[in-house]
């Protein structure tokens, strides 16, 4: 190769080089143009977020004297008390004020029927929620303890409604209204309480609480789906759960009444709920005294060996498995513990006189256990 063509060589190499440098500026012009427009977009959305909740925070009309009749339900979540303030103006956004709640921390709210203004801050509105400022005057309150049997109930609420016990019983377990309740609740009242072997289709299903009643003489529907309501607020905030384990509501309410019948004040219930899942992964009845009772539709203090006996789909120590419904109502800790038990390997337990509950792996340290703390009296 001559000279001259090694040099004109050169020059075009050299030429190249020149071209990639002036392309690679061109590249980097274009990477630093569109970083700074994402920078700029990123700190628009971060800007307009912050002005947007902000603003959301603040009242809807700082100068309105005008006053709205809020009514909120009972057993109403945070998500529907957002959703009905905003429909009536109260609050600018529904998702902002139950992040805001749940950012403070607050619960609490009560049902009833609110006068609210426009102009109220959040914190107002919160304020006035929890602390019940309604404007009817409070007729009277049906309180419902945990652990109650249906025929309890219908005692106390037959108190209330100036009714006798025993109708009021009797319309509970009426098939006609019970299917009309059922078809609100589609949701929650499912065929499996209408079951051949289910006792009495709402049992457990009366959530206990204390519930508010602002007119002097409701009816007993009426009652009964401020209960409901109740029920169906409550087993809606665990839906994500109960999908994963596949809890129906009435498997989810059996077993809770089972953990709660059996739970003292002094024991986690997730422990009581880790030995029935333990026996039942292992085919063992759950043999637990209460459902006897329930079956024998007694309430004493003590279960004898002949009680045992009884023939019954309830009778945990003759029949495997989940009674075919609840046995009673269960609070919100006997719900949690039935979907979150405790990792052991107890398979036994024992309540003592003082209310201390204690928990066994094997046979023979659970009747050691048994001869120590229950005499045979």
């Amino acid at each position: 190769m001559s000279t001259e063509e090694k040099k004109g060589k050169k020059e075009v190499i050299r030429e190249k080089m020149i071209e990639r440098q002036s392309e690679a500026k061109v590249v980097r012009k274009i990477v630093l143009i569109v970083a700074i427009i994402l920078l700029i977009s990123a700190v628009a959305v971060i800007g307009g977020g912050y002005f947007y909740i902000n603003s959301a925070l603040k009242p809807v009309d700082p100068e309105s004297d005008r006053q709205k009749k809020v009514e909120i339900p009972i057993g109403s979540s945070v998500t529907g008390i957002a959703n009905i303030l905003e429909e009536n103006g109260i609050i600018k956004d529904a998702r902002v004020f139950k992040y805001y709640v749940k950012f403070k921390n607050e619960a609490g709210f009560m049902a009833g029927e609110y006068k609210l203004k426009p102009s109220m801050t959040m914190p107002e509105i919160l304020d006035s929620l929890k602390t019940g400022k309604v404007m009817e005057e409070l007729a009277f309150k049906i309180t419902i303890p945990e652990g109650k049997q249906l025929e309890q109930i219908a005692g106390i609420i037959g108190e209330k409604v100036d009714q006798k016990p025993e109708d009021v019983f009797k319309k509970l377990n009426d098939k006609a209204f019970v299917e009309s309740l059922m078809a609100e609740y589609p949701n929650l009242l499912t065929e499996e309480i209408l079951a051949e072997n289910v006792k009495y289709p709402l049992e457990g299903y009366l959530f206990p609480a204390t519930y508010p009643f602002y007119k002097e003489d409701p009816t007993l529907e009426e009652v009964v789906k401020v209960m409901l309501d109740k029920t169906q607020s409550v087993i809606n905030e665990y839906r994500g759960d109960m999908e994963q384990q596949e809890f129906t509501p009435h498997k989810l309410l059996t077993m809770a009444s089972l953990i709660e019948e059996e739970a003292t004040e002094k024991v986690d219930r997730d422990q009581i709920a880790s030995v029935f899942y333990n026996r039942i992964e292992t085919g063992m009845p759950l043999q637990t005294d209460p459902t006897v009772l329930y079956a024998q539709g007694e309430h004493k203090s003590r279960v004898l060996y002949k009680d045992l006996e009884i023939d019954s789909p309830y009778n945990t120590y003759k029949y495997p498995g989940l009674t075919p419904g609840p046995i009673a109502n269960a609070g919100v800790s006997s719900i949690e513990a039935a979907l979150l038990p405790a990792k052991t390997d107890y398979l036994y337990f024992l309540a003592t006189s003082t209310g201390d509950v204690l928990f066994s792996k094997t046979l023979d340290e659970h009747n050691q256990k048994k001869s120590q703390h229950i005499t045979n009296n």
